[in-house]
């Protein structure tokens, strides 16, 4: 049997404990900020829907959905969703979340090229995932070099899927900055907050695409330790 410990795994601890961090951080920010009200004291739902309008886009509609920081948008439907506890909240946290889903419906609307690449690669990513290690360890397992070579790519097209978010994400935290202070819905020190609760966030997606890269090396090293 293959599945027995080796020193390749010590390559996924670095990732796994930076996810642990960004999730921590994320969340503690989050805290902290949804607790900071904003000046002008308009709820994300209202601020979303007018930041949407002055862009020029309304082909967005928005929703509510459960959950807590589930907040998404959709880019083939046109739907925006907030969580429950950002949707009425008008907190520097509900705003900054808020503000960065509308972050990727400006990119939808603007045609911005990596949200295409990210959107078109979608459904393939999910096949790719799916199949990827089990295959990587039947190659393994019978010794077929084929098979697992198969297995090394189809999950280094999930790789390519963590690293092209990367920029997407980074893109849509700056236009949600950008929209509320140009907007005037936040100031001073509310500008400063948003970007600490969207730099956290951002920290997952950086954390996502390294334990990615570092996965896909320790296949990688499997690989050519079994044909050596």
């Amino acid at each position: 049997m293959f599945f027995y410990w080796d020193w390749t795994y010590l390559l996924i601890i670095p990732g796994l404990l930076l996810g642990l961090w960004a999730q921590h951080k994320v969340r503690s920010t989050y805290a902290e900020y949804s607790r900071v009200g904003t000046r002008l004291g308009q709820p994300a739902s209202k601020v979303v829907n007018d930041l949407l309008h002055r862009n020029g886009n309304r082909a967005v509609s928005i929703g509510q959905v459960s959950g807590e920081l589930t907040d998404h948008y959709n880019p083939a439907s046109e739907t925006l969703n907030l969580s429950q506890g950002v949707y009425g909240s008008a907190s520097i946290a509900a705003l900054g979340i808020a503000a960065h889903e509308a972050g990727h419906a400006m990119q939808k609307h603007d045609g911005y090229m990596p949200l295409k690449l990210r959107t078109a690669i979608v459904p393939a990513v999910n096949i790719c995932s799916s199949l990827s290690t089990p295959l990587f360890f039947l190659g393994l397992l019978f010794a077929w070099e084929p098979l697992t070579t198969i297995g090394i790519l189809l999950f280094a097209a999930s790789t390519v899927f963590a690293l092209v978010t990367l920029p997407v994400e980074f893109d849509a935290s700056r236009r949600a900055v950008n929209m509320l202070a140009d907007g005037g819905y936040v100031t001073g020190e509310e500008v400063r907050g948003v970007r600490k609760v969207l730099n956290a966030a951002a920290l997952t997606y950086v954390a996502a695409a390294v334990t990615s890269l570092l996965s896909l090396l320790r296949l990688v090293l499997l690989a050519r330790r079994r044909r050596d």
